[in-house]
């Protein structure tokens, strides 16, 4: 198993447009290779920042997956409607 992590930061002006546009995300996300599941939670300590766990199965290239799905597959016509003020930042 690989577990993904990912720090979203949001811009200040973003939080509602990452939620509405985060479950159109979270289907291209759900085509990795390996995939289990992935969710999202809000910080409580930053009303801009959001969490990102992944579960992959641990077969195919080592850190292929969620962030290798978010580098192609559509997500660049969903990602300008999420509101990121950095790339998210990404450990396995």
């Amino acid at each position: 198993m690989i577990l993904e992590v990912a720090t979203l930061n949001i811009r200040a002006d973003g939080r509602k447009a990452f939620e509405a546009g985060f479950p159109a995300a979270a289907r291209i996300l759900s085509s990795a290779e390996g995939y289990n599941f992935a969710s999202v939670a809000g910080s409580v300590d930053s009303e801009n920042r959001y969490v990102l766990l992944g579960k992959l199965a641990d077969e195919g290239e080592p850190h292929s997956g969620l962030s290798n799905v978010a580098a192609g597959s559509g997500m660049a016509e969903v990602t300008p409607s999420l509101g990121f003020r950095l790339p998210p930042a990404v450990e396995h």
